[in-house]
Order: C-alpha cells, then structure tokens, then sequence
C-alpha cells in the first residue's frame, strides 16, 4: 500500500498566503494507571491546577479532538503517570485544508500554553501535534523572526524564554519538511523549534513518509498509530515531567493486561481542558 509522490499535488497544504502569517503568531509575547500501580507522591501545585497537562494538536481532517495519534499518545502517556493527576487539552482550530485557518491552532496553542505557564506555574506541561498540529507546535516553539515575515499588529517577537521552563517535553510526529512546505504550504519558512525548547523535543518521522523527509511514501504518513514511536514519544515525556515534578525512581511500565484509558479526551470539547487521570 504505497504511493509515490512525483509531483506537489497533494491537497492538505495547498493553501497560500497563510504561511508566514501561521509562523508569526507563533512569535506573540503575550489516566488511568495501570492496574495496582503504586500511587505516585503528589506534589504541590496551585489549587485547580493539575500536576501535568498535555496540549495537543491534531492533524489535518481529523474530527475535533486529540486526533488518533494524540489519543493514543495520551494513553500511553497515561498507563506510565498513575497517580499523577493530568488533565489533557485539545488545540482548538479547524485543522482543515484551508491552510489559512492554521492560525487559529497557532494562536489558541499559544493562548493556553500562555494561561498555563502564569496560572499554574507548577503544572509540567508536555506540548504534541501530528502532521498539520506539528508545524502549529512547532512554530509555536520558534524564538527567531525569519527573513521576509511580518509580524501582525499586537506581536513583537517570540515566546519569552521563560515559557519554556514550564514545558517538559514537546513531541512531534510527522512534522513537514521544508521540502512539503514549499511545495505544498505556499512556501512556509522552515519550522526551526526554538534553542529553549530543543533538548526537551523528539521528532518522530516514519521512515519513508513524504511530509517530514525526502521519502516519497504516502502510506508511511498512516503508520504512526502502529509503528511503535508512540510509546517512544510516551516514554521520552514521561520522565522530564517526572523530574519537573521532583518525583524520584523510574516510572512503572505499562501492564500489558490493564485495559487502556477511556477516550475520554476524543468525547470532550476541544477548547476545553478535560481530566484523564
């Protein structure tokens, strides 16, 4: 079941105009455990606030939600955090083929990674996207203007630093290439994650998947719900949250007779932040 790709006509980033405006607003200033599983310590965080909080972006014509990739990220995440209170957030935007709507991924990201980080300061946050919700992550990451962008009204430069402190992991699968942006994204700038956010970042690339390397494979963009990378991004999270949580000892591995997690966050609104442990 491949296909090779000769010529940019795929759809999904056909849009133009949208692409350095989806890199600029990226720049704005402003569980379930596994059966018998100990429970974990509970440090302190803010009232209302939940130990960590993953914010994710789905990819594109996925149905509202986490996305299935995100979904099961969320519980492989899930089944190796018991009893460490979690709530999950799903990036509100249409993640469509109307490229130009991006924005609003980029923005709402923003907005909640911007909430989180001055009303829970405690909370370790996990960042995530799949395909269209990568490039929104992962511009949402940039700390440099590149040559040519213009930055709308209201937006003076990147993300502060310091928003990075409150971000443990971040975890992309099959973020575009810069050889998918130009064909297929109206020329985008590259998506470079920012120097605060890189050592704490893992790019999950199919082998041969036509978005995120040379490969010409439209079957290998499909393979990320089975081929393995997400318990390798669960399992790259799980332990910075951890530590940022101050919480001691290697994590307990996932039972393979416990049942996964409800999708509970699939059911919930996005927009929303919905509880999953």
């Amino acid at each position: 079941m491949q296909g090779t790709l000769n010529k940019p006509s795929d759809n999904r980033w056909r849009s133009r105009g949208c692409a350095s405006l989806l890199f600029a607003v990226a720049l704005s200033p402003l569980g379930v455990g596994q059966a018998g599983a100990e429970p974990e310590p509970e440090p302190a965080v803010e009232p209302g606030c939940p130990q960590t909080e993953v914010i994710f972006a789905r990819g594109t014509d996925q149905a509202p939600g986490p996305g299935d990739v995100g979904q099961l990220f969320i519980n492989a995440f899930q089944a190796r955090t018991a009893g460490i209170a979690s709530d999950v957030y799903s990036v509100n935007y249409p993640a469509s083929q109307q490229y130009s709507l991006a924005i609003d991924g980029v923005v709402d990201a923003r907005n909640r990674l911007l909430d989180m980080a001055n009303r829970c300061p405690d909370t370790q946050l996990v960042l995530g996207g799949f395909s269209q919700g990568a490039a929104v992550i992962g511009y949402l990451t940039a700390d440099k203007v590149p040559p040519g962008v213009t930055l709308p009204d209201g937006v003076d430069g990147p993300l502060p630093n310091a928003i990075a402190d409150h971000v443990a992991a971040v975890v992309l699968f099959g973020k575009p290439d810069k050889d998918f942006l130009t064909s297929f994204a109206g020329g985008a700038p590259e998506i470079i994650i920012g120097e605060p956010f890189k050592a704490k970042t893992l790019e999950l690339c199919a082998p041969g998947d036509f978005v995120c390397s040379d490969g010409g494979d439209l079957f290998a963009h499909t393979t990320y719900p089975f081929n393995g990378m997400i318990d390798q991004a669960a399992d790259f999270a799980v332990p910075r949250v951890r530590a940022g949580l101050g919480i001691d000892g290697e994590p307990a591995a996932p039972s393979a007779d416990a049942a996964p997690p409800a999708d509970v966050a699939a059911q919930a609104p996005e927009g929303t932040p919905h509880g999953v442990n």
